[in-house]
């Protein structure tokens, strides 16, 4: 049967019309918040994370699909901002190992690249939530198995993805009780909505002369048999491992080259500093001979294919590129209730129980945006374990640096950090193990991405904000392992209660209250909203006393723009409605949010 298919250059050009298409909705993607915050930033977070995909790609333009798709796929793990972003970037990694060996790909091939890119995104997430992208992606990959199963040509299952992933947007507010409240469909489905469709608008797709038909001819049974033979006897091996040189640039296209002519099934993905391989034959000692002349190798694992069932096999391909980048991470953390006892984050002159030395030279990481430049390595000599803290402002920053973290990576709300920033802090310290602190809920899983693909032991604390991240470091016990530590921590950060202040930049109804634009709204991680008022001090008291009782301190962390007048006024006034609470008032510097307030 003859179907439409298009080359490597076709898929680029998709895939940047589908850029292009998100950058022009994006402020409609940022303005589907649950809560009417001034931070919605999925749409910003999903399109820095495939700008990143196609710069990668663009730098691979006149190669096969199978390489366009593979670059979009490292691009985007790299680049991976925010959880949208994070699972965008799986989707187009399941996707990418569906089209390995593709030099075209059609209607099948895209349908199929569906599937797994849903399959993909699903693992990647410990507890899959129905209404959000992952409904949509999934839907949407039925529709294009559905019209590839009636011999549909690739611009109509394409065309059947798009209706499928619109419906399934449209349908996000039945599923989720928090998107029908507030009037919105789920914001990183319909970012992935219009990635479908900018797809789908690139001319050469819908212009059929441009699309290069491929006639299949149907093989002899004998022929199929021989074919499939040779092929179990060429895989043999699996080799995989991870390629370091510390003293000059690793040529990356030569190695490719050079893997290619040993074997197939080749995936090198990286860059001039670290490179992953991954390579099928029946020579594995050749394969690593390759790596070692260009540099250190380590994370080497080589499989007898011909020895696992086919299960087996594809387990292991899928988890390539990065690891079982999401699931093995979250499998590990902790999910304490807050149960610990206190720790202090508003008496700054307590110092963890760690000796500023243990945690190596603080270091600060500008994010995009940034103003500092790239971080310098951080210590000549390895320490036992140290810190990397993301912080939104530069008062926190100060903090988490008198702590003696080892590095700050900037990045908050509308800012965070990507999985390709994190993975850089972490890799220019010098230490056993590391520990990781996101201090942002949109910032957990790029950090865990991050650690799954360093070749450092590195431990992610889940921390939600700032002031869980300081509690958290008073909890460090030097004698601990990043494991225990990491558990520890957690429990830290969890016993903390928080607030986060701001105004309402539209009208909305959050958890069947009604909120108007411009009233001082007060969001606690756990429960949502506990406060809407006219006057932001009532607001804030009405959140304090809403927590639970048995606080002693509270600090005051106030943001970009607010005065330290202002702020103390707000603290007195906390004072004298909460009985017996010593207040504490500290320069946060975080946009957005005018106060961040923790009681212990």
């Amino acid at each position: 049967m003859n179907r439409l298919s298009t080359d490597g250059a076709g898929l680029l050009a998709a895939f940047r019309s589908a850029v292009s298409n998100l950058a022009e909705h994006v402020d409609e993607v940022n303005a589907l918040n649950v809560f009417p915050v001034p931070d919605g930033d999925t749409g910003s977070n999903m399109l820095a994370t495939v700008r990143a995909a196609l710069a990668e790609a663009e730098s691979r333009a006149g190669e096969p699909a199978e390489r366009i798709a593979q670059a979009i796929s490292f691009g985007a793990l790299m680049g991976a901002r925010g959880n949208s972003g994070v699972i965008a970037s799986q989707i187009f990694r399941g996707m990418a190992e569906s089209l390995g060996g593709k030099d075209h790909l059609d209607g099948a091939d895209l349908a199929k690249a569906l599937t797994q890119g849903t399959a993909t995104a699903y693992k990647a997430v410990v507890k899959p939530v129905e209404g959000t992208i992952l409904t949509v992606v999934r839907e949407a990959s039925n529709a294009a198995v559905a019209a590839a199963e009636t011999g549909a040509d690739l611009e109509s299952v394409l065309e059947a993805a798009v209706k499928g992933a619109g419906e399934a947007v449209a349908r996000t507010p039945t599923m989720l009780p928090v998107l029908r409240d507030a009037g919105v469909v789920d914001a990183g489905g319909e970012g992935l909505y219009r990635l479908l469709q900018g797809a789908l608008s690139y001319s050469a797709l819908r212009r059929r002369p441009a699309i290069r038909r491929i006639r299949r001819r149907r093989a002899e049974p004998e022929a199929v048999g021989a074919a499939t033979a040779a092929a179990v006897e060429l895989f043999g091996y699996e080799t995989m491992f991870l390629l370091q040189s510390h003293d000059r640039a690793i040529d990356v296209d030569r190695l490719r080259s050079e893997l290619e002519q040993l074997g197939n099934s080749v995936l090198v993905a990286g860059d001039g500093r670290a490179v992953k391989v991954h390579v099928h034959n029946d020579r594995p000692d050749r394969v690593i001979a390759v790596g070692l002349s260009m540099g250190t190798l380590t994370r080497i694992t080589v499989e007898n294919l011909d020895s696992q069932s086919a299960e087996v096999r594809e387990r292991r391909e899928a988890g390539l590129l990065a690891g079982e980048l999401v699931g093995a991470a979250q499998g590990r953390e902790a999910q304490p209730a807050r149960s610990a006892g206190p720790a202090r984050t508003g008496r700054h002159e307590v110092r963890p129980h760690v000796d500023l030395d243990t945690y190596g030279t603080p270091l600060e990481v500008e994010t995009a945006g940034g103003s500092n430049g790239s971080a310098a390595a951080v210590a000549q000599e390895s320490v036992p374990l140290a810190v990397v803290a993301v912080a939104a402002g530069d008062g926190l920053a100060r903090i988490f640096d008198s702590f003696g973290v080892a590095a700050v990576v900037r990045g908050g709300q509308t800012n965070n950090p990507s999985t390709g920033e994190l993975l850089d802090a972490v890799e220019k310290i010098a230490a056993d193990e590391i520990l990781l602190l996101p201090n942002n809920p949109n910032v957990v899983l790029a950090a865990r991405q991050a650690a799954e693909l360093s070749t450092r032991r590195v431990r992610v604390v889940p921390t939600r904000n700032a002031a869980e991240g300081f509690a958290a470091l008073l909890a460090m016990v030097a004698e601990r392992d990043a494991t225990a530590n990491a558990e520890f921590m957690t429990l830290a950060g969890r016993a903390v209660q928080t607030l986060q202040v701001t105004e309402a930049v539209r009208d909305a109804v959050v958890g069947g209250r009604k909120v108007r634009q411009g009233q001082t709204i007060v969001l606690d991680p756990d429960d949502g909203l506990l406060a809407v008022n006219n006057d932001c001090m009532k607001a804030v008291v009405a959140a304090l006393k809403a927590l639970e009782p048995g606080f002693e301190l509270v600090t005051v962390y106030f943001g970009d723009g607010v005065e330290r007048s202002e702020a103390e006024a707000t603290a007195t006034r906390i004072g004298e409605a909460v009985a017996g609470v010593e207040v504490e008032v500290v320069q946060g510097g975080q946009p957005h949010y005018r106060y961040l307030i923790a009681a212990e």
